[in-house]
């Protein structure tokens, strides 16, 4: 436009010629003469519609915000953002805020994504309810330690390693036995990428799974129970009891569940002889401490993601066989994590 005023200096005249209004013409060169040609190509900033909302209201809302919705008489948990807005609507007025009036879902969240609020998100996070978790976090890494300690030595000397088997051991409970209606239906190259299954299925109970892993070997040691009590636990404890020589000590890694520590498990304890078995304990809240879940996490991804079964029965097969296969290439679990002040 300017280059073309250059050649024609007329407004009305390159308005008609560019299609554009003689004052649109006449504003972009009055702009280039006040502030330069490279300044008039775009708008001058303006100042736009006054703001309606008072900060007293932004911060009333926000504050409103930071609360539970079931705090206001909701049965809403938290807040949706559509909930605030209707609230803001209803009872911002009569709390001096009369710019909430007409208050809008867009704007709210406008408001909370500037303040950086998400009242409609949950975080989780794991708070400290054990008063030695020091304490036992070190003895459970002394543990690990003594396994990396074991295995140097067993790398270094062709001799016998020290009678010692120390097993990471836990429960993964509630595995169901889901059952298909329908038949899967296969992929087709160029038709269907994906396995197809039909909506409905049926239940038939569910199954919980004891494991223990051989830190040394990385054998996994298990039993699939409908339950996991004492009981349950005490049969796993004869399942170690069998699988290692009469002199080797027995060391488990496990959580402070209460079959572990039961009157039916210290007295079936007290039954084999002095040193066979000995208990590390996790704190309270401290599961991650035990390499077992990294196993567990890993076999649900694998054999149990998406599993579809006829029957309980069907279910504890293809888990144990599951095991078996594992079990034909064990992986030996390591733990690095703080393992450095465990001396």
């Amino acid at each position: 436009m300017l280059l073309a005023y250059r050649q024609k200096p007329s407004f009305f005249a390159l308005g008609q010629e560019l299609g554009q209004h003689h004052q649109t013409v006449q504003r972009c060169v009055e702009r280039a003469l006040a502030y330069g040609p490279l300044a008039a190509l775009d708008d001058r900033p303006r100042p736009g519609k006054e703001p309606t909302i008072t900060p007293e209201a932004k911060a009333w809302l926000v504050s409103l915000a930071c609360d539970k919705a079931k705090e206001h008489g909701y049965p809403h948990e938290l807040w949706t953002t559509r909930l605030l807005a209707r609230h803001a609507r209803e009872q911002g007025p009569a709390v001096g805020h009369e710019c909430l009036a007409n208050l809008v879902q867009g704007t709210v969240c406008k408001i909370l994504s500037q303040e950086e609020i998400k009242p409609h998100k949950v975080r989780y996070y794991l708070e400290r309810r054990d008063a030695e978790f020091e304490q036992k976090m070190a003895e459970v890494l002394c543990v690990y330690r003594e396994v990396q300690v074991l295995k140097k030595a067993a790398a270094r000397s062709n001799k016998p390693r020290k009678p010692a088997a120390i097993v990471s051991y836990d429960e993964k409970p509630g595995i169901q036995a889901i059952a298909t209606t329908a038949p899967d239906l296969p992929p087709e190259p160029g038709v269907y990428a994906t396995f197809a299954r039909d909506y409905e299925y049926k239940r038939h109970g569910t199954l919980s799974l004891l494991a223990g892993i051989d830190l040394l070997t990385g054998k996994v040691h298990a039993l699939v129970r409908d339950r996991h009590r004492s009981r349950e636990f005490i049969e796993f404890l004869k399942l170690l009891d069998a699988a290692y020589p009469a002199s080797t000590a027995i060391k488990l890694i496990l959580d402070n569940h209460s079959a572990h520590i039961s009157r039916e498990t210290r007295a079936w304890l007290a039954t084999r002889p002095p040193g066979r078995f000995e208990f590390t304990f996790t704190p309270k809240h401290g599961s991650w401490l035990n390499l077992v879940e990294g196993f567990f996490s890993k076999f649900a991804r694998s054999v149990l993601r998406h599993i579809r079964v006829a029957s309980k029965h069907e279910l504890k097969e293809r888990i144990m066989a599951g095991i078996e296969d594992v079990n034909r290439h064990p992986v030996i679990h390591t733990w690095s994590y703080k393992l450095a002040e465990a001396a």
